[in-house]
């Protein structure tokens, strides 16, 4: 079996190329300074997640060769994913201006979506829904908005790996409970280069992702999901409820600055995984927190709804519920105060 070599040696190169990438940053002082919008109070080489990309995207062709997975898939997430990675480190070590980018994240998601054939026929409370160009809409806008949260979401020690690694590994176990190994190949994939660079972003991490990691990250995870509800619709809705702490934060402090009046699209810190870290003075408990809550809320729910036939619709209602309580405790989205 591929798996059985392939996750092992993609960890290694993962682990090895993100030593040579923070050497690189040190050497090229490409260094993540802190200012009064940050998270961190060290400085920190970025670029790390260039190792993720590039470990992920080197796996793609050994299971096209094996015939481990349709080409149309591995085209789709590897040439969204390329075209994301390439944008944020372009945006690391320059700038882009953010129509530019928006331009760019929404073409990445069309190309996915042309290989993949759109968004499938969806399950809503019951119902069968095929939305057709409306659904192809919202998927795209879904693949967006899913990897500049994802964007938004790193900004403390190990929570966009954790977070990833969470997702994948419980997406393998739900591809295995329901016969769809065909799909492991890519969350598994997708995990093992994760481990590698979490080895040097766990806190205190020696090196951050940057812009070309979280991205990549985000639409992968999105076009995995969509890839994963052409062969059950049910797995949408489980990988939605898997990823439900990134989606819920990003998305509630979103609104809440949007009401408000400012400006997204600036630098701050009024996350509710930001307030936290902030209130117990380190990142290391609340890193660990999102994968306890991942792990032992977030999957039983997910699971609930692949094998034990909970609604997906409802199973995002009630997965979130608690997430939206702990984004209102934590003040998400609330103006930050000097």
């Amino acid at each position: 079996m591929v798996y059985l070599w392939l996750v092992p040696v993609v960890t290694v190169i993962s682990f090895l190329l993100t030593a040579a990438l923070r050497r690189y940053a040190l050497a090229r002082s490409i260094i993540d300074i802190p200012n009064a919008r940050s998270s961190h109070t060290i400085p920190t080489p970025r670029g790390g997640g260039v190792a993720i990309v590039l470990t992920f995207l080197a796996s793609i062709p050994v299971f096209g060769s094996f015939e481990m997975a349709p080409w149309q898939q591995l085209i789709a997430v590897g040439g969204a994913g390329a075209a994301v990675a390439v944008i944020g480190f372009m945006d690391d070590h320059g700038h882009i201006a953010a129509r530019w980018r928006l331009l760019g994240h929404f073409g990445a998601g069309v190309w996915a979506l042309a290989w993949l054939g759109g968004l499938p026929p969806i399950t809503l409370f019951g119902t069968n829904l095929n939305l057709y160009w409306v659904g192809h809409f919202l998927a795209a806008v879904y693949l967006v908005w899913l990897l500049n949260l994802y964007n938004f979401m790193d900004g403390i020690d190990g929570i966009a790996s954790v977070e990833a690694l969470s997702a994948c590994l419980g997406a393998c176990l739900l591809y295995w409970l329901i016969d769809a190994q065909e799909l492991i190949w890519g969350p598994a994939m997708l995990a093992a280069a994760v481990v590698g660079f979490l080895c040097w972003n766990f806190p205190p991490a020696r090196i951050f992702m940057g812009d070309a990691g979280s991205g990549f990250l985000g639409i992968t995870l999105g076009v995995l999901s969509l890839q994963a509800a052409w062969i059950s619709p049910k797995m949408l809705w489980a990988w939605v409820i898997l990823l439900g702490v990134f989606i819920v934060d990003a998305t509630f402090t979103l609104i809440r600055r949007l009401l408000r009046g400012d400006k997204v699209y600036e630098a701050h810190r009024s996350h509710a995984y930001q307030f936290a870290s902030r209130r117990f003075g380190k990142h290391l408990p609340v890193t660990l927190a999102v994968a306890a809550i991942n792990l032992f809320w977030l999957l039983p729910v997910a699971f609930a709804v692949t094998r034990l036939g909970l609604d997906g619709a409802w199973g995002v209602l009630i997965a979130y519920v608690p997430l939206i309580i702990l984004a209102f405790k934590f003040h998400a989205g609330k103006l930050e105060t000097p």
